[in-house]
Formats: C-alpha cells, structure tokens, sequence
C-alpha cells in the first residue's frame, strides 16, 4: 500500500512541477497539495521537505509572502532534522529570495550569507553561487554596486566553468552592472576635480 501512495504522491509532485513550470499556480499547488497529503502517509520527509519547499514557491510566486516563509520553514525545519545540507542552502536562499521580493534587504542578505556558507561547508559549489546570485541582486538594489559587481563576477565564472544555461543573461547583466560603476566613477571624478 505505501508503495501505491508513494508512487501516486511523487506522480503528483511531478505534475504540479509541471503546473509550476508552465505558471499555473493554481493547479501546481493543488497537485503539490495532493501529494503532500500521500506522502505524509508514507512518512516520507525528504520528500515532504521538497514539497513543503515547492509550496513555498508557489505562494511567493502568487505574492502571499508570508505563506511562503512557513512552508519554507517547515522545509527547513526538515531538512535540518534529516541533516540535507543541500536542501538547507537551498531553502535559505529560497527564503532569501521570498525577502527580496518583499525589499526585505537585511532578511534576504542574512538568509543569503547562511545558505551559501552552508553550501560552502559541504563543498557545494552550485549552490554557494546560487546564493551569491541572489546575494548579488540584494547589493545591487540596495546600491551596493561593486559588491554586486564582484559576486556577479564569481556567478560568471561558474556559469562558464559549468556550462550553465544563465551565462548570457549573467555577463549582460555584469555588463550593466560595470558601466554602471564607471559612469559613477566618472561623477565622483568630476565633482573631486577643482574648477
């Protein structure tokens, strides 16, 4: 019988994946609901702890933020007590991400810094990046431009070293990001400069 439900259960998370890709909240989440119920009965965590997350993604996607902070601290407070380190740094910096939305600054970057010195521990470079992408928007919006200019460089570098799809996005946005710089650079200049 638990085989059968957790058959059905990841069957259902896989469409509310699915649901979730093509932006259809709605549906995502009564799937991710559904399967959530089954694999309570399975007493499968880990797997619990992915939907807890994925429900959390749904919610911040449809702006109920704070929705969105409890099922990712219930995903959290799983993974936590099943010691996936890989899944704490990714639902810090979910949260993280939940903050930014939210112009939450010093949230974000306190979630950010813990989910990539998670990841950093376990040798996980991905995921350190993952947050040093987020971490890089929270400077950039704050006006923290060199230090989002220095994380997004790192971004860049790992997104070459892996092939990774973001890479021509990242350097148009490094880009920006340097022309920025120098046009600040370039007024700091000009008002130093006596007349």
């Amino acid at each position: 019988m638990f085989g059968d439900e957790r058959g059905v259960g990841t069957t259902l998370a896989n469409l509310g994946n699915l649901r979730a890709d093509a932006g259809e909240w709605d549906r995502a989440r009564a799937y991710y609901l559904e399967a959530l119920d089954l694999l309570k009965r399975t007493r499968d965590e880990a797997a619990q702890a992915v939907l807890y997350s994925d429900l959390g993604l749904v919610a911040r996607e449809t702006g109920r933020f704070d929705e969105a902070v409890r099922w990712y601290e219930r995903s959290l407070g799983l993974m936590r007590r099943l010691s996936d380190w890989g899944g704490m740094a990714d639902a810090w910096r979910m949260l993280a991400r939940t903050f930014l939305a939210q112009k939450r600054y010093d949230d974000a970057i306190a979630c950010c810094h813990t989910s990539q010195s998670i990841a950093e521990r376990s040798r996980d470079e991905l995921r350190a990046g993952g947050a040093r992408y987020v971490l890089a928007q929270c400077y950039e919006e704050t006006g923290r431009l060199r230090d989002a200019a220095s994380l997004l460089e790192q971004v860049v570098q790992m997104d070459r070293k892996y092939g990774l799809p973001k890479l021509d996005d990242n350097l148009r946005r490094l880009t920006l990001l340097r022309a920025r710089l120098a046009e600040e650079d370039r007024r700091e200049l000009h008002r130093e400069t006596p007349a």
